[in-house]
Parts: C-alpha cells; structure tokens; sequence
C-alpha cells in the first residue's frame, strides 16, 4: 500500500510540473523567386513568384496570388537592353500562370538565345532591384547515338532503357542537365538531371538516360525505364557552372526530404539582393528514338 502511495505521489508531483510550451513561429517576409532561363535560338522566359510560408497552406488560389504580374524586367545582351513583357501562360504545358518574354512586336530584332553569349537579367519590383548574369555556354558534349536495350531482370514487363553514346571535349569544367520527352508529354528533367565530366573529361561513354519525372508525385516501380512503343525525345543542355549549382543543391535538397541523417545545404543562387531562385543559360541540342512495340 505504502508503495502505490509514494508511486500516486510521485505522479502527481510530475503532473503539476508539467508545463505548456508554445512556439511563437517568425513569419518572415515574402521573398521574390525567380526561374529565368534563355536557350539557343529561342527568346528568355521569365517566371516570377512570392515565395510562401513554411508551413502556409498551398491552394491553387494562394498559388495564383503569388504569381508576380508587375515587376519591370529586362535582359541585355551586347550592350542592347530589351525590355521584357509580361503575358498570361495558356495551354496544358503551362505549369505557372504568368511569365515575362521579349515583345517580337515592340522590338525588332527581338532577342534570341546564341551560343557563347552572355546576358544580364534585371528585376525591379516593390521599390528593389535584383540582378543576374548567366551564359549560353558552346556544345561541350556531342551525342553519338542513342538507343534502347533490356532492363535486368525484376522491373516491370514492357520496360526498356534508353541509353546516350557521347563524346565530352577534353578539360573539365563541362556541366550538363538533360530532359526527356516520352510521346506526347512534356519535356521533364530527370530525378537527377545534371552532371559534371570528372569522371568522363575527354572520353566517348554511355549513360543511362531516366526518364524525366514529376517530381510533385509519387515515382512509380521502374520510373526510369520506357515502354515498348514509345517516341523518346533527349534534350541534352550545355550549362555554366552557376546553373549547375542551382541544381545541384536543388535536387540534393529535394532528395532529402524526410531523411533525418541528411546533412542541410544551402541552395546555391546566382541572383541578388536575396532573391531565390536562378537565371539560366542553355545549350541545347535534340535527338530522337522510335522503340518498336
């Protein structure tokens, strides 16, 4: 009895102890993110966002309201500023509702994207200035072929991989970030998309080439792999250094979502003033391959 006593005792003693602790969470203020990007031969998309609380509810309403419709934005390239203007995305490929591209109709010759050029982007918006510059690097990588062959054993019937045969140019210092197409779908960067040369600097290789994911889903048995009767597209880009850290950190950062041993990285950015985000300069070249059925 004296024991159940001094154990009620004890109990109780912790119980009024105990304590209610809340957390009084910053609200830190909306950030400007930017995703800005020029390849060859193709006019600069820019898309520009306030970013959202950690922990803010996401809605396509809220999505919608943090679309940034009034910034003034410019490239200049070649001692030429090309003012930028600001048009209502369309279509099913639309993934963000509102970007920034050269009026073709204001100014001519309205700017395109060329191989070893340089450009700056200028943002002004809510009375600050952000900046940054990028470059369409030369064709580091040349594409030999690609094809398709088995998958091991164990993945999904009616899967295939595709496969890259390349050359890199000697010297390192070459970064790359590729893209699939499968049909009729979107051109998706893979779950890692880019990569250096200090493993292949100056060699012809092959590569599994993944199939690009969405990476706001769930990735299915086999994500990487193609069907039998599919049109694969490659979009294989040439990119500098600084587009290849944004990346980089990005998707190191995705990958440990939810990992407790993961170490934090900080996502490297080539903007100013605090911005998040990147400006992007692409090199791209295509290539295409029919898989019989």
């Amino acid at each position: 009895m004296r024991h159940t006593v001094f154990l009620l005792l004890i109990s109780h003693f912790f119980l009024s102890c105990e304590r209610e602790i809340t957390f009084q969470l910053e609200q830190p203020s909306p950030k400007l993110v930017v995703e800005a990007f020029i390849e060859n031969g193709e006019p600069p998309f820019v898309f520009l966002t306030s970013s959202l609380a950690y922990y803010a509810t996401v809605s396509l309403p809220i999505l919608n309201e943090s679309l940034v419709k009034d910034a003034e934005v410019s490239i200049e390239f070649s001692g030429t500023r090309y003012p930028l203007r600001g048009h209502t995305a369309t279509g099913p490929a639309s993934l963000l509702g509102y970007f920034y591209t050269v009026d073709s109709v204001a100014q001519q010759p309205a700017l395109r994207g060329a191989l070893r050029g340089s450009y700056k982007l200028t943002i002004r918006w809510k009375g600050e200035t952000y900046t940054a510059a990028t470059t369409i690097p030369d064709t580091t990588r040349t594409i030999d072929s690609i094809f398709w062959k088995w998958p091991p054993p164990g993945n999904p019937p009616g899967k295939v991989a595709v496969y890259v045969r390349a050359k890199d140019r000697p010297g390192l210092g070459d970064y790359i970030r590729y893209f699939t197409k499968q049909n009729n779908g979107p051109f998706l960067p893979g779950f890692n998309s880019v990569f250096d040369d200090q493993i292949i600097d100056g060699t012809t290789y092959e590569v599994q080439v993944e199939r690009g994911v969405i990476r706001t889903g769930e990735l299915e048995e086999g994500y990487a792999l193609f069907n039998r009767g599919d049109t694969v597209q490659l979009k294989l880009c040439t990119i500098d250094k600084a587009t290849y850290d944004f990346w980089r950190t990005t998707e190191f950062n995705f990958a440990s979502v939810g990992n407790p041993f993961s170490s934090p990285t900080r996502v490297l950015s080539n903007l100013s003033n605090g911005a998040l985000g990147y400006f992007g300069g692409y090199a791209v070249q295509y290539r295409r391959l029919l898989i019989p059925r």
